[in-house]
């Protein structure tokens, strides 16, 4: 029997890339195989973003990397609001706050602080929050910086770092949050750093590190490209636009290349 299946010239390009390019047809429809893959990339990705992330599984995996956490919780009171409310999801809610101000006068200053929030990926979170949070914890400790406590915010958007950060009186936050996931990426975790943090800044005070995750950033990348920002804001005193990735590495065919870093757009 013949293969009923006419076959786009393209395929041979899926090799370089998980979008969606020669998929081929049966008639004037998508091929089975691929309408069933496009129907569970759809499902996972709807997953991501309504699945209510483990925070005790988390919370005991950071526990036994030696971190001190605190939970916390933003302005949203269940999912459907965080997805519909995005500025309550930017704010902690009174109890928090009041936790924060109460730890603030306990304890001095941190230089650091590592914030993780859920954002719309609580699959990126639960995979790979823990062992992020591990490499930046090394890192900080190798450039003799005092990080606090890791804070896990429920329901929380990017700019609820800087409230946490505010609050601790903080000189940096590192955010670690799950990204808006696509159809290839369900599982992609994005990190924010701001210098300085305060409520009120906007993503041009930020800088975001993207798409960390196995087929995209790797964890010890991700923590050398976050490190070189990191010194360099405390050298210049600022963060975002005005800070860029200078560092040169060598590439895979021996040349050397700048990375940049890149500041996501919109609303987060």
């Amino acid at each position: 029997m013949s293969d009923p299946v006419i076959h786009n010239s393209w395929q041979l390009l899926r090799r370089f890339t998980d979008a969606r390019i020669g998929l081929g047809r049966a008639g004037i429809s998508l091929p089975t195989r691929e309408q069933l893959a496009f129907q569970l990339d759809h499902a996972r990705a709807r997953d991501a973003v309504h699945l209510p992330l483990d925070e005790d599984a988390l919370q005991q995996q950071l526990h036994e990397d030696g971190f001190e956490v605190y939970r916390l919780s933003s302005r949203v009171r269940h999912r459907q609001e965080y997805l519909q409310r995005p500025d309550f999801g930017r704010r902690l809610n009174e109890a928090s706050v009041d936790y924060l101000q109460h730890q603030a006068n306990q304890r001095s200053a941190p230089d650091t602080l590592i914030v993780i929030a859920d954002g719309l990926s609580s699959t990126a979170v639960a995979a790979h929050a823990a062992p992020m949070a591990r490499r930046l914890g090394a890192a900080l400790n190798r450039e003799g910086l005092r990080p606090g406590p890791v804070c896990l915010v429920s329901q929380g958007r990017v700019a609820v770092g800087d409230e946490v950060g505010e609050l601790l009186h903080a000189r940096s936050v590192i955010l670690l949050i799950g990204e808006r996931p696509g159809l290839s990426s369900p599982d992609s975790l994005g990190i924010y750093y701001t210098y300085a943090p305060k409520v009120g800044l906007t993503d041009a005070a930020r800088n975001c590190i993207s798409n960390i995750r196995p087929q995209g950033l790797s964890y010890d990348d991700a923590t050398d490209k976050l490190m070189f920002l990191l010194m360099e804001s405390y050298r210049r005193e600022l963060s975002g636009v005005k800070l860029k990735d200078t560092s040169v590495r060598e590439d895979t065919s021996g040349l050397e290349s700048s990375k940049q870093n890149f500041l996501l757009p919109g609303k987060h």
